[in-house]
């Protein structure tokens, strides 16, 4: 397995293109399932998640490649509920979201145990809560979800029990060719929710309330294919944002989608952190004063995260690690996932001054002289943040198991060489 061998202390310059959001990609692929027709779909970002999941859908009988760079074509003529790799299935998180339409397009689906990053406790609950109310069955024997909607689905009036982004889009892939109206209440309304509606919009699918916590979805008896591009990844643009300010850089981040990025660019603010809108694109400073803003009264801030349009969850570990070079003490509260702070450890290691006050809160005192250190990556979003605190450490950091990284960030060493980064792959442990 590759490493990465970075040489920190470069301020990095230049511009960047953010690629397509991940985590919309993902949904707008398995949407694609719910039609004959040809679907094209521009601005696919190359990663792991992508692969595996269009793989898992060649398994399914559906067509699915890449004609031009980061441009997918898929067809599901016809499609077979064939239970999936369970190895691949375990891979990634996203397996689940073809459970909405294979019950909406065959009636069936058997679903292996859904895998994806080791950030906690990830409930399946929801999805088939949502996917009961609209006419699904549903058993488990040795780890395989058998779903079932034999007599169809039909629209229902449905209060989501948490806003799990993934169970909306299930929710209303499935809805959009059950009979008649679906109302999805406490839905998400991420970016990439929005991504996936206006997808399906354009597929002949009535909806209304994209980008708010209520949905309605008039069923069709019938979609259509069609040709959609994939919005930036708001995530990766926060990312390039903490870039910035570790390595002291000078970054224009093109196509940034600025629209989507109200509460990143707050949080980002509270640690000294100024962005310019210009356009599509947003310009990060490299002579900024990096000084944490005190509460009124003095009180120490906080980023904390929460459903959209709250702060991210998935910037928590990016902004936490950009803390680490501001002047000041603030508190990040990370409050979905129970298990996603534990990497601060690395971070001690690297010379960061972080009090991991209980798996959810973390008190960063800044700044800190980081030093290079040899790391893993425990998940996408941490092993971003431990990649970033390398590029503004002195000195020489490894990095290990870089593929959870690559599942999310797309050819992130050739950016980063792009803007200057002296970073390398090499081989794992196990060779030297």
């Amino acid at each position: 397995m590759p490493k990465f061998v970075v040489q920190g202390g470069q301020r990095l310059n230049g511009r960047v293109r953010p690629a397509g959001n991940k985590n919309a990609a993902l949904p707008m692929l398995a949407a694609a399932l719910l039609t004959e027709e040809e679907v094209i779909l521009e601005n696919v970002p190359e990663i792991r998640d992508v692969k595996t999941l269009m793989e898992l859908m060649e398994g399914l009988g559906v067509e699915v490649g890449w004609i031009d760079r980061n441009v997918v074509r898929i067809q599901a003529r016809e499609i077979r509920p064939r239970e999936l790799d369970p190895e691949s299935a375990a891979s990634i998180r996203a397996s689940i979201l073809l459970a909405g339409p294979m019950l909406a397009r065959t009636g069936e689906m058997q679903l292996p145990q859904p895998g994806g990053d080791i950030i906690g406790r990830r409930r399946m609950d929801t999805h088939f809560l949502a996917l009961e109310a609209l006419g699904a069955t549903f058993g488990e024997r040795c780890g395989i979800f058998g779903l079932h909607a034999e007599s169809g689905l039909h629209g229902a009036r449905i209060f989501l029990d948490e806003p799990s982004v993934t169970a909306t889009e299930n929710a209303v892939m499935a809805a959009s060719l059950a009979k008649g109206t679906t109302l999805l209440r406490n839905a998400a309304a991420e970016p990439h929710v929005q991504d996936l509606c206006s997808m399906l919009s354009g597929m002949g699918c009535q909806i209304s309330g994209a980008g708010t916590g209520s949905l309605e979805i008039e069923g069709a008896t019938r979609l259509r294919g069609g040709r959609f591009r994939i919005s930036s990844d708001h995530i990766e643009v926060g990312s390039f944002i903490a870039l910035a300010a570790v390595t002291r850089g000078e970054i224009l981040i093109e196509d940034a989608a600025p629209h989507f990025l109200d509460s990143t660019l707050i949080g980002f603010s509270r640690l000294g952190v100024q962005a310019e809108i210009r356009g599509e694109d947003v310009f990060i400073s490299g002579d900024q004063e990096l000084k944490i803003r005190m509460d009124l009264g003095g009180h120490i801030p906080k980023i904390d995260d929460g459903p959209w349009p709250a702060f991210p969850a998935d910037l928590t570990s990016i902004a936490l690690v950009a803390a680490t070079q501001c002047e000041g003490t603030i508190l990040i509260h990370e409050k979905m996932f129970e298990s996603r702070m534990f990497f601060t450890d690395k971070l001690l290691g690297m010379g960061a001054r972080i009090i991991l006050c209980d798996p959810h809160r973390v008190v960063v005192v800044g700044p800190s002289k980081l030093r290079g250190g040899i790391v893993e990556s425990p998940d996408i979003r941490a092993g971003m943040a431990l990649l970033i605190a390398a590029l503004g450490a002195e000195g020489q950091s490894e990095i290990y198991n870089i593929g959870q990284i690559e599942r999310g960030y797309e050819r992130i060493d050739e950016r980063l060489r792009a803007l200057g980064a002296r970073i390398e792959r090499g081989d794992s442990r196990e060779d030297d």
